[in-house]
């Protein structure tokens, strides 16, 4: 031991060791300086810290070997412990470099995500919420900019990847400046609260702001703002910037940037984008949003370089051309053009890149192109919870449930209250997935902060028909008054009365909705068509089966009646053409859909379930039975209890091959016949 400690000494490897140790921390302090100006993923940094880990070890061995002149001879005994030391560092290594691809891997690639995560439980010290902003102005009309100013400040805060930042969807419930900060704040899960008030007379505007530690109501930062309204423009990133710098949230140079921006110069173009700001919050329903798209308008007009103001345009009517809403106002040009100018004006903008992926998503349906667009509007903006929901929703058209549900959960964590986000993740997410439990507990969580939330009845009531669990569907379904009913509600009682076969009862729910104007049917007049169609053909009323179907095939065949895949038009045609006895125009038309859909995995199950009735109907019933098998094993397509119950497929009931289906464990407790 003496003889080895003294060619220790000899060798200076303590030195060698020393030395680098204070070379490696100097390149480290520096190299967290670059990466935090060009936004350095944090995998990259991490990857250096480990190969300077493993250097270590290397510069042992040749300290140890060049470290003194003469015979560079070494014993058994030193061949072995550098064997080892080399062995330690390759496995520290493998180990974290394994650890990490893991954590990136985790949600694909994005490590923005891991900066607004937490243990389960623990509040981020940098997590803030932006509660709503009073309106002093006596002017009530002026509502709509305190409301504005708030959510800007909030959209700068969402862009600063060091701070966990809650959703407007999960604040915009509660109060200006409650008085239950401590429990608003374990509500939401956040450390601090932003309080603000916004007067505005003529052109002079004071902005007023205060910073509260929301535990103990303590108060950490107020500023006050007195602007003429042409210079507002740049107050919300003066605030965004001091709250970065209040809760210690290093800013990279892009996020910097992104902050101080200001969205335009032309005050009246402002005035009227927070306007559609203000009235984006009202709803989804397609009037209100024909009221953003007017505000939005009105933006861009006033200022053609405004590309927050292109970018939330192409937002809104790519949403309406989504959904077949005047398609010949919404058009796919329309929205590629304000998606396109939103990006010339500011390529750097997040918004901008949302509004690409928008495109991309509803109008090309490129779902691996708006997954790349959505990808990078996350990474710039990793608190815009849109950007994250978006990604889910993507990623569940491509089949990448599991993933999509990892995104849309991280959305929830800052959307913590968001009901619709709740039942996205619930009825239209795990329920396609069969993980029926988990589906019902977030819907219960949505129904508890919105009671009676139509949509959340709909799934909820939908998966206990999808285990074919008729009573409870009954229980959430029944007691909802027919005056009034969502037709989303009112097609899901339709069909309940069908799987009860209590045809006349079928007819009753949905013929007095369908009647109603195609404006407040919110997209949905086709599906129930196609329900009371069939719910008329089962109860032996064929003439008026036969007029619904052709209204139906009338109305989706008229110019642009069928543009638009997500209404699911092309599946409705070729139950249509079925109905009304046109068998070979419903087998192609089946077809087709399923073309349309093939990039689709949330609407071509659809489609293939379409066909496979439109063969039962034909008599080719091996065709149906290997459609309806294959439909069994993917998310989104048909179940036991359906098979079991829906009187869509009594015409195969007689053949051994479905009965064999009925017994397929596929869906767990609802397989028995």
């Amino acid at each position: 031991m003496n003889e080895f400690l003294q060619r220790l000494k000899q060798r200076k490897l303590v030195q060698w060791g020393v030395a680098y140790i204070a070379a490696a921390f100097a390149l480290l302090q520096g190299i967290d300086i670059v990466a935090q100006q060009f936004g350095w993923p944090e995998g990259v940094r991490r990857g250096i810290t480990l190969a300077l880990v493993v250097g270590f070890f290397v510069a042992l061995v040749l300290a140890w070997y060049h470290g003194e002149r003469g015979a560079q001879r070494m014993t058994g005994t030193e061949l072995l412990i550098l064997a080892l030391l080399l062995a330690l560092g390759g496995g520290f290594l493998w180990r974290f470099a394994r650890a990490s691809h893991e954590r990136v891997a985790k949600f694909d690639t994005l490590p923005a995500a891991t900066a607004v995560s937490s243990a389960p439980g623990a509040i981020p010290e940098k997590s803030i919420a932006v509660l709503p902003f009073e309106n002093l102005s006596r002017d009530p009309d002026n509502a709509y900019f305190a409301q504005g100013i708030q959510d800007e400040i909030l959209t700068r805060l969402a862009k600063i990847g060091a701070l966990k930042v809650i959703s407007r969807t999960s604040t915009a419930h509660y109060a200006t400046s409650p008085d239950n900060l401590p429990e608003i704040g374990r509500q939401l899960g956040v450390a601090n609260i932003l309080e603000g008030s916004v007067q505005k007379a003529g052109d002079a505007v004071h902005v007023n702001v205060q910073l509260i530690r929301a535990a103990s109501d303590d108060h950490l930062w107020a500023e006050s703002y007195d602007r003429k309204l042409e210079n507002i423009f740049g107050v919300e990133g003066e605030v965004a910037g001091a709250i970065a710098e209040q809760l210690n949230a290093k800013l990279t140079g892009a996020e910097q940037e992104a902050v101080a921006q200001k969205p335009t110069d032309n005050s009246a173009a402002y005035q009227a984008y927070l306007r559609g700001r203000s009235i984006s919050t009202e709803g989804y329903d397609y009037a209100t949003m024909r009221k953003v798209i007017a505000a939005y308008t009105e933006a861009v007009r006033l200022d053609p370089k405004f590309a927050l103001a292109w970018a939330d345009l192409a937002n809104t009517t790519g949403y309406l051309y989504f959904n077949g809403v005047d398609p010949e106002l919404y058009t796919a040009e329309s929205v590629k053009r304000a998606a396109d100018t939103a990006l010339q004006l500011q390529p750097r903008l997040a918004e901008a890149q949302l509004a690409q992926g928008i495109y991309r998503y509803r109008v090309l349906r490129d779902f691996a192109g708006a997954q790349q667009a959505f990808e990078a509007a996350a990474r710039q903006a990793p608190n815009d919870q849109s950007a994250w929901q978006l990604l889910g929703l993507v990623e569940r058209r491509q089949g990448k449930w599991e993933l999509a549900l990892q995104h849309l959960e991280q959305a929830a964590k800052l959307g913590p209250r968001d009901s619709g986000l709740m039942v996205a993740i619930g009825g239209e997410t795990l329920a396609n997935m069969r993980r029926y439990d988990e589906a019902r507990d977030w819907l219960d969580r949505s129904l508890a902060l919105v009671p009676g939330n139509p949509l959340a009845i709909l799934y909820k009531a939908s998966s206990y028909q999808a285990e074919g669990l008729l009573e409870d569907a009954a229980r959430l379904l029944d007691p909802i008054p027919k005056k009034g009913i969502d037709p989303g509600v009112a097609n899901l009682r339709g069909y309940q009365r069908l799987l009860e076969r209590r045809f006349p009862d079928a007819i009753a729910e949905v013929q007095p909705v369908l009647a109603q104007p195609e404006a407040s049917l919110n997209g949905l007049g086709p599906q129930l068509a196609i329900t009371l169609g069939f719910a008329q053909r089962y109860a032996w009323q064929t003439t008026q089966a036969g007029a619904t179907f052709e209204q139906l095939i009338a109305q989706i065949k008229a110019p642009g009646g069928e543009s638009v895949d997500d209404s699911q038009r092309p599946i409705m045609l070729a139950l249509a053409y079925a109905g009304a006895g046109q068998q070979k125009a419903a087998l192609d038309q089946a077809r087709r859909a399923i073309e349309l859909y093939r990039r689709d995995a949330i609407n071509r199950p659809l489609a293939e379930l379409a066909l496979a009735q439109v063969q039962a109907l034909t008599d080719d019933h091996a065709a149906a039975i290997a459609g309806l098998e294959q439909c069994l094993k993917v998310p989104g397509g048909v179940t036991v209890g359906q098979l079991r119950l829906d009187p869509a497929w009594d015409p195969l009931r007689g053949d051994p091959r479905f009965q064999a289906l009925l017994r397929s464990p596929a869906t767990g407790k609802s397989a028995v016949p």
